[in-house]
């Protein structure tokens, strides 16, 4: 009875900070430059993200109700306050989660997981790596963190960690439990920045790019503008981690053993894997490929994936209909990328950067942006979802970069890069960070000991090393 009263309290406490934020900026007196229409809209979206933050029902219907408000003040239409609802992003990022879905139903991710161990499994580094090389070949079809590490890779360190008899409250958390679990962890980060659907704030920044910057953010210049600094952060991270926090066993021939033993279990490749592997590498092929093809765009490559699968019979109509998390996403997605395309269109997104250019006139681009990727990064600590902070925050900071003369494109991937990887920071920053935190073979001091120096090394990486490698595809 206590913890429902401690959970109701709780949960009142966010439905007032939710109104009280939205109410406070209704209220105040519309600054001279803006249209009463525009702060009104500003209220409810900020309403709209602290909600979304503090979590007092779902963030579907936080969204919904959010709508439902725009459309009572008459702030928007009902017609506009529905036109997200038509915005390809918004279908991309629906389809790709049930994309995910054939993955694990079939259970292709589980055979390319236990693949990697039986080819790099001989010792703890390159098992790492294994690790990693799982995650990296699913995050392209799989738009969520938490499903890539938490669903598949998670299970498979845990069992990878009892075979070496490494367990979290008896110390012998260091023999190889814990070297693991950050290892994934932190890949995870790296690779939710590599590819435009590996996780779903990334179409959701892209499309704010598009309404801000005018740019267009393909899958295919998402993924060769991460090419370099990202593949030199996921070779890099598990060295750095290997010294700083070394594990005791280093030698691991169980690990392969147990992979042979659960290839042998799952047999020969079957049907709907397959279709799987077939309908994934089309779809990839479509996405680097498909605007030379006929000008066919991502979000009609992620449909036709989905559309394969159920024809193939990888997924029922059941299936795609029960699939909540992905109806869920729908729905406060594209709410929340109208309210945004719309404060852009009222002309609130270029009031508050003519404000903020004001006072960094004097600045060059390069040393300005510098300065705004370091705060953008680092805020990452009052964060605890990497959506949420997408929404508060990256449209902001694009509109302050492209007002000290920052490259459109090369500012839009920079800080859709950088929300990503900032994810290494805390334990609580993004949704999988509890799951492999929570096991309890990290404390908290090391957690965030290892994320910080991380930290410090991805920036040069991504802005120094990515800085020249952007320049030769002649983003900046």
């Amino acid at each position: 009875m206590r913890a429902v009263s401690v959970k109701k309290n709780a949960q009142s406490r966010a439905f007032l900070w939710t109104f009280l934020s939205g109410s406070i900026i209704w209220f105040l007196p519309t600054p001279s430059g803006i249209e009463e229409q525009a702060w009104h809209l500003l209220a409810i979206f900020i309403a709209t993200i602290v909600g979304f933050i503090t979590k007092p029902i779902p963030m579907g219907a936080v969204a919904l109700i959010a709508l439902v408000t725009l459309v009572m003040t008459k702030t928007l239409t009902l017609a506009q306050g529905l036109s997200g609802f038509s915005h390809p992003t918004s279908w991309l990022t629906f389809s790709s989660f049930l994309i995910a879905r054939g993955f694990i139903k079939t259970g292709l991710a589980s055979r390319l997981a236990y693949l990697f161990i039986r080819i790099l499994g001989q010792n703890t580094l390159l098992l790492s790596y294994g690790l990693l090389a799982t995650d990296l070949v699913l995050a392209p079809g799989m738009p969520s963190g938490n499903a890539r590490a938490g669903g598949v890779i998670f299970p498979l360190v845990k069992s990878l960690a009892q075979i070496y008899q490494s367990e979290p409250h008896d110390g012998s958390a260091r023999r190889i439990g814990s070297f693991l679990m950050l290892t994934s962890f932190q890949g995870t980060q790296i690779t939710t920045a590599l590819f435009f659907t590996a996780m779903v704030a990334n179409p959701l920044m892209a499309g704010l790019a598009g309404t801000i910057a005018g740019v267009e953010i393909t899958w295919f210049s998402w993924a060769l503008a991460a090419l370099v600094p990202g593949v030199i952060s996921l070779l890099i991270m598990p060295l750095i981690i290997y010294y700083l926090y070394p594990p005791r066993i280093k030698r691991t021939p169980k690990a392969k053993k147990l992979a042979q033993n659960k290839l042998a279990q799952m047999g020969k490749i079957s049907n709907p894997e397959w279709c799987m592997a077939l309908t994934f590498f089309l779809l990839l092929l479509l996405w680097i490929f498909g605007d030379s093809l006929g000008g066919i765009k991502s979000a009609t490559t992620a449909l036709l994936g989905v559309a394969l699968l159920v024809v193939t019979q990888v997924l029922s109509w059941e299936e795609i209909t029960a699939e909540k998390k992905a109806w869920n996403i729908l729905l406060w997605f594209s709410i929340l990328l109208m309210m945004a395309s719309f404060l852009n269109e009222f002309g609130l997104v270029n009031f508050v950067s003519e404000q903020i250019q004001g006072f960094i006139d004097s600045f060059s681009w390069q040393l300005a942006f510098s300065v705004l990727s370091i705060v953008y990064f680092y805020n990452g600590y009052f964060f605890a979802s990497k959506a949420a902070r997408a929404s508060a925050m990256y449209a902001p900071f694009l509109s302050v970069a492209l007002a000290v003369g920052t490259p459109p494109v090369y500012a839009a991937l920079v800080l859709a890069f950088l929300l990503n990887l900032s994810g290494c920071l805390t334990h609580y920053g993004t949704a999988v960070a509890p799951i492999y935190f929570g096991s309890g073979y990290v404390d908290i001091r090391v957690w965030w000991k290892i994320g910080f120096i991380l930290s410090v090394v991805y920036l040069p990486i991504w802005l120094g090393i990515g800085g020249v490698w952007w320049r030769i595809l002649g983003l900046i």
